[in-house]
């Protein structure tokens, strides 16, 4: 069953005229078949019009959708092989950050990445995709292996940002965070990070400080979340849209501010409506960076990767 967005409810009512129809068609002297063309058509319509023109605070729901797709879906349907790893090494196992071997194609590439959970079940045993310091910990394990091997690293971010606990902060988050993001910075091999769907905050960073960022067209990326934003400066979170309004939330945005490289398409009517389309755009974005990257020797990759954050900010 389609879950649907506040904004499109007059999108839910056209198609659930329209399923209406199609159980009883046969049943009526009513030429059923006409009908529900013209119905899908004017259904298509006004899909493809509400989601021309979303607002920051329509993409942030879009990217929050519970049926858009999580990390565990990209790699049953991108990568072939995929030998998880897991720990830290230190203390535990986080399942809201995972990654091992896998291969896009004919590459093997070590892949990281969020995973939120679909149901009630999965997202409290991988915490909403929440990483705490042993997840980052993990990260840094995997990059320091695909860095010995010569591996290129695939990292696909989806969260609403580190997990803020008491006993996360206790084992060192913040530093676990810095790490990670300071491995990012210092790989030898091509590093590849696609915001499927959230990029909270230093937690989204973290596995962000790549070669190219990608961007989902609906995907959201942020130092903190609109509600947070509006909280402090609002002291309210009812005004969330208008924080998400004002902090250049959404890839357009972004890549206009060159913090993004590359927009990667979405189904019409956001990812969640057509996961394969949404995997197979994204390999494409995927395996074209990582084309462009594997001409590079090392030292330049780490040289570009360097002058491409140090130049963010510079008007």
């Amino acid at each position: 069953m389609t879950v649907y967005l506040d904004f499109e409810k007059p999108i839910a009512a056209l198609e659930a005229r329209i399923q209406e129809l199609e159980e009883t068609a046969g049943e009526t002297e009513i030429d059923a078949a006409s009908e529900i063309r013209k119905l899908r058509v004017k259904a298509d319509k006004l899909l493809a019009d509400t989601y021309a023109k979303l607002s920051p605070w329509q993409k942030t729901q879009v990217a929050r959708h519970p049926e858009r797709p999580h990390f565990k879906h990209f790699v049953a349907t991108l990568f072939d092989d995929f030998l998880p790893l897991a720990g830290d090494r230190a203390f535990a196992d986080d399942k809201a950050i995972l990654g091992g071997f896998a291969r896009l194609g004919d590459r093997r590439v070590v892949l990281i990445g969020h995973e939120k959970g679909d149901d009630t079940e999965s997202r409290l045993r991988h915490n909403f995709g929440m990483g705490k310091p042993e997840g980052y910990r993990k990260a840094i394990r995997l990059m320091e292996l695909a860095d010995r091997f010569g591996l290129p690293v695939i990292s696909l971010v989806d969260t609403s940002g580190a997990f803020p606990g008491v006993q996360a902060e206790e084992r060192g988050q913040a530093e676990a965070i810095a790490r990670s993001t300071e491995k990012c910075l210092q790989l030898g091999v091509p590093l590849v990070s696609c915001i499927v769907g959230e990029g909270g905050s230093g937690g989204a960073v973290a596995l962000a400080a790549a070669d190219r960022v990608l961007m989902f067209e609906h995907a959201v990326y942020s130092v903190i979340s609109p509600e947070g934003c509006a909280s402090i400066l609002w002291r309210t979170n009812d005004r969330a849209a208008d924080a998400a309004q004002a902090m250049k939330v959404t890839a357009a945005d972004l890549k206009s501010l060159g913090i993004i490289d590359a927009i990667v398409p979405e189904p019409m009517g956001g990812a969640h409506r057509d996961h394969a389309e949404a995997c197979a755009n994204l390999g494409k974005a995927l395996s074209q960076s990582l084309g462009e990257l594997e001409k590079l020797d090392r030292a330049e990759v780490t040289r570009q990767r360097h002058a491409k954050f140090l130049a963010m900010g510079q008007f």
